[in-house]
């Protein structure tokens, strides 16, 4: 049996030999529900695997700041969401000079990095927070609904009823921007 988030935690504060082996397997958890977030909030994979490190090494330094050790994914939500900030808008600033010495050397060719198309895990992104963690934990973390529901500590149907809200405004999402692309 896989241990728990809090026991991880436990472990990871006692210090000692196993404490980056369950450290470890919290990163190996959240990686891709992570992944996927950041992804969605509009990072390229090169960013994206920069602000995923960051967030896991800002987790792991402010671990002992953790109140409710059984809302580690949703406390590492915010983390990752706030290291996304801070990084896409260094990354604006960054193109923003960029621009500002194109136009002052116009024989200096900008080159432009096409970003892949991530409607899927933006509209994810741009869920309310309950959605977007039980879809992450679902879908891109590839837990079954009974292992969601022990993550958060929600009963099943609950669970299973947010699925199938998130489902519907998903849905509504992609419909609403694939119509925008036919117009």
């Amino acid at each position: 049996m896989e241990p728990t988030d809090a026991a991880c935690i436990t472990s990871c504060l006692s210090g000692g030999k196993r404490a980056a082996e369950a450290y470890r397997t919290l990163v190996e958890r959240y990686q891709k529900p992570l992944m996927a977030l950041i992804r969605g909030r509009g990072a390229g994979r090169e960013l994206a695997d920069e602000i995923l490190q960051e967030t896991f090494v800002r987790g792991y330094v402010g671990l002992q700041r953790l109140g409710k050790r059984d809302a580690f994914f949703p406390w590492l939500v915010g983390i990752a969401t706030r290291v996304s900030q801070e990084m896409l808008r260094d990354q604006a600033r960054q193109r923003d000079i960029a621009r500002q010495s194109l136009w002052a050397n116009p024989r200096v060719s900008a080159s432009d990095d096409p970003m892949p198309d991530l409607e899927l895990e933006q509209a994810v992104a741009g869920l309310a927070e309950p959605y977007r963690e039980v879809v992450l934990l679902r879908y891109y973390g590839g837990l079954s609904c009974s292992e969601v529901a022990g993550r958060l500590d929600m009963p099943l149907g609950s669970v299973t009823k947010v699925l199938s809200r998130a489902y519907g405004m998903l849905r509504e999402q992609l419909f609403m921007a694939m119509k925008e692309r036919v117009v």
